[in-house]
């Protein structure tokens, strides 16, 4: 479900379950693997992370499988999920997303846990649609978007819900650079290189520096965020919206 490839110190983290590559707990358990790999191993000194497609990095949860879960076994999803978010968040090396597909909802918050965002140019579509399901955007992912983006621009991307083509998404700081199609890889690894040739630790100790305060307020209230998670995604209006997303699924 991930490929794995190294080329020069920079790691290539592709996601390969489908054409949309549905999050699950299998896929999650994979990408944890691997990023795992990346940060124990000290030849990797940056991180690109993207799909073996160009449709998709991916849709996001996968509903239909995820739906009929009690809330015990959907804990057990939820935790992992946010782990491999924060996990990719505070990577003492450079991660930059190669987006050379739509990255909606879990696929944005995935996009979202690493340092930079390269994009397709065209209809390409960025976004965190949780609000329009009746769920909040997962309390880490809810951190980050206000750490990384003002006030205005994170408001509008956590409330609203909408999707974002790469130039808008560009000109609101939820992505760092549109390329051509054919472009967004090896832009993307020329960015992770450049960063992780940095010498001495330095760039470790700066993203640090970034991240550490997201992480802390993260920790002091990741339990009462996760339990409010929960009650929505079980709430009865909820469970309605999620049907009908599966049968759109």
């Amino acid at each position: 479900m991930i490929e794995l490839e190294r080329h020069d110190g920079v790691a290539e983290l592709r996601l390969s379950k489908s054409v949309t590559n549905p999050i699950d707990l299998e896929l999650i358990a994979a990408l944890h693997t691997a990023v795992r790999e990346v940060r124990d191993d000290p030849d990797i000194r940056a991180v690109v992370l993207g799909s073996a497609n160009d449709k998709f990095l991916s849709i996001g949860f996968d509903i239909p499988n995820l739906f009929p879960l009690d809330r015990e076994d959907f804990r057990e999803f939820y935790r992992a999920f946010n782990r491999v978010f924060t996990d990719l968040y505070s990577l003492p090396k450079p991660v930059v997303a190669a987006l050379t597909g739509h990255a909606i909802a879990g696929g944005c918050v995935l996009a979202l846990a690493a340092d930079d965002r390269v994009a397709a140019e065209g209809r390409k579509l960025i976004g965190l649609n949780e609000v329009k399901l009746g769920v909040p955007v997962p309390f880490p992912a809810d951190c980050a978007v206000r750490a990384l983006l003002p006030t205005r621009h994170a408001k509008a991307v956590i409330e609203d819900g909408e999707f974002h083509e790469s130039a808008a998404a560009l000109g609101m700081g939820l992505v760092d650079e549109v390329r051509p199609l054919d472009e967004v890889w090896v832009a993307a690894t020329e960015r992770a290189a450049r960063k992780g040739a940095t010498p001495g630790g330095a760039w470790a100790i700066i993203k640090a520096n970034r991240v550490d305060p997201v992480l802390a307020e993260v920790r002091a209230r990741r339990t009462e965020r996760e339990e409010a998670f929960l009650d929505c995604w079980f709430a009865p209006g909820t469970r309605e919206k999620l049907e009908a997303a599966i049968a759109n699924f």
